[in-house]
């Protein structure tokens, strides 16, 4: 794969973030989720890639765009045929609402190299580089977080665990205080939340808990880049769920635990730009005529990990409006 497309890619996060921090504390999900699948899908455009969407925003009677099966970028003869994960806005209620940690996100690889996930519930677990290789998602959180203790060299009440806040983890929760380590909260976005584990300035150690599984596979690319590891076991709703998994995934155990190379692998490329401020990216910051952005990029064959800061015009850029909303595809 192309190493310039990596910094393509972060145009694409760009466009979906700056249109969606326009949203930003309006109390409309629907309103954020809906600027932000419309500015990157324009985006695409731009891109010299035949990509198609493995993890999108949903089935094709589902979602008008970036479905699970379209095709984007050029998709000239010449251009590369990857497989496409993405979410134009991770954590809608986050921006909705004006909270933490909303992000813009698009994973690539080669064909094949995407676990093509189906839209149920996954029971994760995530660590930095020091964790990896010693996690494993079938012990209690009380060994993992022994075993990861014992790898950084540490004692279990100085690690911290992010685990979404929700009824479902209230006994998770409790083993994890009666183990002693500290306990971070966090209201959605498991995909920033397991990047986080990667960058000692977060103070984060281990994501653990069940969160979507599309996130999930978007989750185990960004780990892949950065040299982190991760597991995950499918948690099924309902019989429905069960039975697309087994059409999505095909042959094979559907209750099995997946390692990160099981849910990503290949030449990954990763690109985040950050939509309201977090632990690792700022929000979209306005101001006249303009607005500054910052976003990471990863490459899984090179380790190469950069942050970048941009600012934007919006006079010199003539494909977004007066308010910084792309009105057609993207250029530089």
């Amino acid at each position: 794969m192309d190493r310039n497309l990596a910094l393509e890619m972060v145009r694409v996060t760009e466009a979906a973030a700056i249109a969606a921090a326009r949203t930003m504390g309006r109390g409309d999900s629907h309103l954020s989720d809906e600027a932000a699948v419309s500015a990157m899908r324009s985006a695409f455009s731009s891109l010299d890639i035949d990509g198609t969407i493995v993890i999108g925003e949903g089935e094709r009677d589902e979602a008008p765009m970036l479905f699970i099966g379209e095709r984007v970028g050029r998709r000239a003869p010449s251009s590369p045929k990857l497989d496409i994960a993405l979410d134009p806005l991770e954590g809608t209620g986050l921006c909705a609402y004006g909270r933490a940690g909303a992000l813009a996100v698009i994973a690539a690889a080669p064909e094949g190299c995407l676990m093509h996930a189906p839209d149920t519930y996954m029971d994760k677990i995530a660590v930095g580089p020091s964790g990896r290789g010693v996690i494993d998602i079938r012990r209690t959180p009380t060994e993992n977080l022994r075993a990861l203790a014992d790898a950084k060299g540490v004692e279990i009440p100085d690690l911290t665990v992010i685990v979404l806040d929700r009824s479902r983890h209230e006994d998770l929760i409790k083993e994890v205080r009666e183990a002693g380590a500290r306990i971070k909260l966090i209201q959605d976005g498991d995909v920033h939340a397991a990047i986080a584990t990667c960058k000692d300035e977060t103070g984060i150690d281990m994501l653990l808990g069940i969160g979507g599984a599309p996130e999930g596979v978007l989750a185990a690319a960004a780990l892949k880049c950065i040299g982190g590891d991760m597991q995950g076991q499918l948690v099924f709703r309902n019989e429905r769920e069960r039975e697309r998994a087994r059409v999505m995934m095909g042959e094979g155990d559907i209750h099995r635990v997946l390692d990160i190379d099981d849910l990503a692998h290949g030449d990954i490329v990763f690109a985040a730009t950050g939509v309201t401020t977090g632990d690792m990216l700022r929000g979209v910051r306005f101001h006249g005529g303009g607005c500054h952005t910052h976003s990471i990029v990863m490459r899984a064959t090179s380790g190469t990990v950069r942050f970048i800061e941009a600012q934007h015009n919006f006079l010199r850029k003539p494909n977004y409006n007066d308010e910084g909303l792309l009105d057609g595809p993207a250029s530089e």
